[in-house]
């Protein structure tokens, strides 16, 4: 069944909505799971320029679970209440992001997981993507959200997109610096970060992977939009937004 999605920025608006009373939360405190891209560590791989890429191929016996993840970095802003002003305080940026991912199969089957509408996939079924859920705090150990994806039936995609948006917060990409981790079983641990940032949009298409000859091609895009509809145009999925609510598959 095709997804469906308000077609503009009353999406993301709709999308915060809709959220904080599906996972019962109306805020995060940041990203234990992001990672400084000074950091050396010869075992990640930092993919940081717009059109940067990276190829892996396909192990002998195929790729095992597969973990997609999404972190941030909420910075300090100045504080703007009273007594903030007064002391010269600081406090977190308090913005909030989702993780999703639009994907395409070679039977052409086309969609979106992400948590507004609750489309959390199905690991073991098409799409063979499954969402963790919600990382309500923020501020927990390792991953702040992520997706699983069936690494055995990786031969059955196409391609992916992957996306953030802001349901909370100030539309200012460069409070929050968020990063798409793709952590593959024996291949170093891959980071794809923001090649600039924006205001005023709240939707940004952070990375790409692509089946070629069943192996991936990680494709770094650091693109704006004001919503899905705009997004998918530019990539050229084909699915259909409407206003309202979303609907979509649920397995």
């Amino acid at each position: 069944m095709v997804d469906k999605i308000t077609n503009s920025q009353s999406s993301l608006e709709n999308a915060t909505r809709s959220r904080i009373h599906f996972s019962g939360h109306g805020s995060s405190k940041g990203a234990a799971g992001y990672i400084d891209p000074s950091d050396r560590d010869m075992n990640i791989d930092f993919l940081g320029r717009r059109d940067d890429t990276l190829s892996i191929s396909p192990p002998a016996d195929g790729f095992k679970d597969i973990r997609i993840a999404a972190a941030w970095d909420n910075q300090l802003v100045p504080d703007t209440s009273f007594f903030g002003k007064l002391l010269k305080r600081a406090k977190p940026a308090n913005i909030d992001l989702d993780l999703g991912i639009l994907y395409e199969l070679h039977d052409g089957t086309k969609g979106a997981i992400q948590a507004f509408g609750d489309t959390m996939g199905n690991y073991n079924l098409p799409p063979y993507l499954s969402l963790s859920g919600d990382e309500r705090s923020g501020d927990s150990q390792g991953d702040d959200e992520f997706i699983h994806l069936n690494g055995a039936e990786w031969p059955k995609f196409k391609r992916l997109l992957i996306y953030v948006y802001i349901y909370k917060g100030a539309m200012d990409w460069a409070q929050v610096k968020p990063q798409i981790h793709l952590r593959i079983p024996n291949e170093k641990h891959m980071i794809v970060t923001l090649s600039s940032h924006h205001k005023d949009l709240g939707l940004c298409a952070i990375a790409g992977i692509e089946n070629v000859r069943n192996g991936m091609k990680i494709t770094n895009h650091t693109e704006y939009f004001p919503g899905h509809a705009e997004m998918d145009r530019a990539f050229g999925f084909g699915i259909e937004w409407t206003n309202g609510v979303k609907s979509g598959e649920r397995s």
